[in-house]
């Protein structure tokens, strides 16, 4: 069973419905994945979602050359969509680092506009959204969590993109949802809360990575040298 949240629930601002028209064609044309993104546009900056989105067509990609029964379902588009959420102020409300609490708000997400969503269902996302920065353990705790951190890991690192010959598709959705320094700005988030919030980055995790980084070189501007 996946943890209850201690969020007090999804809430988001009015997203931009020129942005929401722009990457429409790019999810599922269901209302649960329409609300899922409308949910991720007002809440994340622009360079998060098109990582997060990045991240969907990753993953499904893989999905197909696999022929896993997760290509093209709702459970990976919220994985990958959402899997950055806690990143958001929106969702910043606990001293829970920011993977577990963006995996609280997706659930909720789904819970909310998906009501036959199973309790199994539900753990395989909040276990794919919480562990997606934990190496080793994401890749081969559930097939819904190895595909959301090798599709992080490939739209991260050339190395990855290399080896999961990803490079041509790579550059294809790289047009439609350009980078827009997301290792910057996704990295500046994390730390921002870190800085207001040190319970946030707990030793042995990414943000606590991030975070010593900025703490070793606060006047640094570049991107996080821990990231």
């Amino acid at each position: 069973m996946c943890p209850p949240s201690t969020n007090t629930g999804p809430s988001a601002e009015q997203p931009d419905e020129t942005i929401l028209a722009q990457l429409d064609s790019l999810v599922p044309d269901t209302p649960l994945s329409k609300a899922i993104l409308r949910h991720v546009v007002s809440a994340l900056p622009l360079s998060i979602v098109h990582h997060s989105l990045r991240v969907y067509l990753f993953a499904n990609w893989l999905a197909h050359k696999e022929a896993s029964p997760l290509a093209d379902g709702h459970l990976l588009f919220a994985a990958c969509v959402g899997h950055d959420l806690g990143a958001s102020h929106l969702h910043n409300a606990t001293s829970e680092r920011f993977e577990v609490e963006g995996a609280d708000t997706t659930v909720a997400l789904l819970r909310e506009h998906h009501r036959d969503l199973t309790e199994t269902d539900a753990h395989d996302v909040w276990v794919a959204i919480a562990l997606h920065t934990s190496p080793h353990i994401a890749e081969r705790i559930t097939p819904l969590a190895r595909l959301v951190r090798l599709a992080v890991l490939i739209d991260f690192r050339p190395l990855s993109r290399q080896s999961h010959h990803a490079v041509d598709y790579g550059r294809e959705i790289e047009i439609k949802l350009p980078r827009l320094d997301i290792e910057k700005i996704l990295a500046d988030a994390v730390v921002h809360q870190a800085v207001q919030n040190p319970l946030k980055a707990p030793p042995a995790s990414w943000p606590n990575a991030l975070y010593k980084s900025h703490l070793e070189n606060p006047d640094w501007t570049g991107v996080n040298k821990g990231f």
